[in-house]
């Protein structure tokens, strides 16, 4: 070998010296240094055991627990490991068949194979767990009880605020864009409202113990004292502007009842109540039988799992009329002072609409208008609005008028932190031309004016529309949360950001809000009136017509009010629908005082106790869904809301 190669050969011999001893020091680090592998590789006399932490708390304003957390267990299964165990003694304990165990064994091996554990029992009564417990060690290694947090709510109200949490679907951990992939089998998981929206916050972080077992397969106690345990970081809590005394007032009064009810603290955008009638208690959803209940509130003939305060959209009748005028005003298609001379309707399109009145006057200016809720002026409104020719054609004028509806979160979602927010309906021009194929005019539509036609918004929308009049000109996105414990992300800074939609001058203003608080004082509102405060609303009734065998049917129309007070420094905004209930002062009307006064006073005045009584005793839904429904009954079954019954007896006593 020639001497110029020795160089050569003696770097790659040292290379490979190298090599070898930093494989033999790690070797000899691993086995005889390191313990830890060793002793987590001795699968016999060790349990792995997944701590699941506490889910985030969810408060009141007022700091009050309004969803807690209750210890649960699962029966988890590791296939594989299921080896000489009393079988029969198993399936008399959990209520089930051979066969049944059999089939559980099987989707345990098919979700998560062989030897990782999953869930073979979920949620077990305390019962069924006191009875395993005893006799945990005739079961293992391969089955264990794991302790699972779950929610319970102490005032049975807010189901469909604070949404439900339930084990990961197959399909969620198959999802390729990796939205889960911090998820396994057997995981909870929010699926609807808050606990959805604020999932990755309520969550936490799952820990691991590691346990010594006998020769009997039972834990003896922590491994070289929890050297290698990973403790469990609990979710971050919540902290709602919702007033759970509002909430459960609202739901006890809107029982029996199908519609909605939204309040709005305007000047932070806060929701303190959000009802869908007919409701449910939450705490069905929460247990070892909520799987069952799920399916019964899913084909539930009332649908109290559908969020009508943001997903149903309704014609808002005569509480859009402030909306009309405050784009007429914002525009400069009139000022104030306009008057129409109304004579009983409104007959410049051709064909004569009635209005409420005809006593000369009635419609002399803006504020009185209002006041007397004259549909020919707020029609009239609507069209020159969209014939103005500072926009040059009919098209460009509904435009701008619909990018005015827009600017104030109607026709678009407003982006409440909870899902399923739709967003309502507005005459577009896209719909106007499918309507009218392409042949249409300010006349066609002239009832947008007043709240009817190509026209519906949720009772969200509603609430949000008054904030606008109530903040003269801005509002805040709808929101429940107000704060998250322990939290920099910045996740709520969209809710603190202020959207002004409206320039009008105050007098403009005033002329919308003093007409909104002529409605109260000596109109049709006269039942929302407080003492002592300046209350400004609008009633409204919304045609409802349903096509039933092939023909359009009148049905009996849908009660509305929408308001806010104090007139000056609003601290409340509501709106109240009930659908199917006639007039707005029979059912809206009242509800929405009654929880304007608790709000603002907090107590109800004795001459609005006989109001709330009929409130809560009455019934609009009809016999034949009524009969269908089985709601009722479910909603008796729970006994977890005990808080829930003495906070409404208090806050009757007040």
């Amino acid at each position: 070998m020639s001497v110029f190669n020795q160089p050569r050969k003696r770097v790659i011999q040292l290379i490979c010296l190298s090599m070898v001893t930093l494989i033999v020091v790690r070797l000899f680090y691993l086995q005889v240094v390191e313990t830890k592998y060793s002793k987590l590789a001795d699968a016999n006399a060790h349990l792995r055991k997944v701590i699941y932490p506490s889910r985030g708390i969810i408060y009141d304003r007022k700091g009050r627990s309004v969803m807690r957390n209750e210890a649960l267990y699962d029966l988890m299964v590791t296939p594989r490991s299921v080896k000489n165990i009393d079988t029969g003694y198993l399936c008399e304990v959990l209520g089930i068949d051979k066969e049944e165990f059999i089939k559980r064994i099987a989707n345990a091996r098919m979700k998560e194979g062989p030897v990782r554990p999953s869930v073979f029992a979920s949620l077990l009564t305390p019962e069924v767990y006191g009875k395993l417990q005893e006799s945990m060690y005739m079961f293992q290694p391969g089955f264990e009880l794991v302790l699972r947090p779950v929610r319970s709510y102490p005032y049975g109200v807010g189901a469909n605020v604070f949404g439900y949490i339930s084990e990961i679907t197959p399909g969620m951990l198959n999802d390729s864009s990796g939205k889960y992939s911090a998820y396994q089998q057997g995981d909870y998981i929010g699926m609807t409202g808050l606990e959805r929206t604020y999932e990755n916050i309520l969550m936490g972080q799952r820990g691991i113990q590691y346990l010594v077992k006998d020769n009997l397969n039972r834990p003896q106690g922590p491994l070289e004292n929890g050297e290698f345990d990973t403790a469990a970081i609990a979710g971050k809590n919540l902290r709602l502007a919702m007033d759970i005394e509002l909430q459960l007032l609202g739901e006890k009064m809107m029982k029996g009842k199908v519609g909605s009810i939204v309040a709005i603290d305007p000047q932070t955008g806060g929701i303190l109540a959000m009802v869908s009638g007919p409701t449910f208690d939450p705490n069905l959803l929460s247990g070892s039988y909520r799987a069952k209940n799920l399916g019964r509130l899913l084909t539930d003939t009332v649908s109290p799992m559908f969020n009508r305060a943001i997903s149903a959209s309704y014609p808002p009748g005569s509480t859009f009329k402030p909306i009309t005028g405050l784009i007429a005003l914002d525009e400069g298609t009139v000022g104030p002072e306009f008057g129409f001379d109304c004579r009983g309707g409104y007959g410049n399109c051709g064909r004569f609409s009635k209005c409420l009145h005809s006593n000369v006057g009635h419609a002399s200016n803006m504020r009185n208008a209002l006041a007397n809720s004259c549909n020919a002026y707020f029609m009239h409104l609507y069209r020159l609005c969209v014939d103005n020719k500072k926009w040059g054609n009919t098209g460009a004028g509904q435009a701008k008028f619909v990018s005015y509806l827009n600017d104030m979160g109607l026709g678009r979602r407003l982006g409440v932190d909870i899902p399923n927010e739709k967003s309502g309906d507005v005459p577009d021009t896209a719909r106007m031309n499918r309507r009218y194929s392409g042949l249409w005019n300010s006349c066609s539509e002239m009832y947008v004016g007043m709240g009817q036609g190509l026209l519906g918004l949720t009772p969200l929308q509603m609430a949000n529309a008054m904030c606008i009049i109530a903040n003269r000109g801005f509002y805040f996105v709808p929101h429940f949360v107000e704060s998250i414990d322990d939290d920099h992300s910045g996740m709520l800074k969209k809710y603190k950001e202020k959207h002004r939609v409206a320039n009008i001058s105050d007098d403009a203003f005033s002329s919308v809000v003093l007409g909104l608080e002529d409605v109260v004082t000596k109109g049709t509102a006269k039942g929302v009136q407080i003492e002592g405060v300046a209350v400004c609303g609008k009633t409204g009734t919304a045609e409802n017509k349903a096509r039933i065998n092939g023909q359009t049917v009148q049905l009996k129309d849908h009660s509305l009010f929408v308001g806010f007070a104090p007139k000056d420094n609003p601290k409340i905004v509501i709106a109240v629908i009930v659908e199917n209930s006639g007039f707005s002062t029979t059912y809206a009307v009242p509800i929405a005082s009654i929880l304007m006064e608790k709000y603002l006073t907090d107590s109800i005045s004795p001459k609005r106790r006989l109001a709330l009584d009929k409130m809560i005793e009455a019934n609009t839904i009809s016999p034949e869904m009524k009969a269908k429904s089985k709601l009722d009954s479910l909603n008796s079954v729970s006994y977890m809301a005990l808080a829930g019954d003495e906070l409404l007896r208090k806050i009757i006593a007040k």
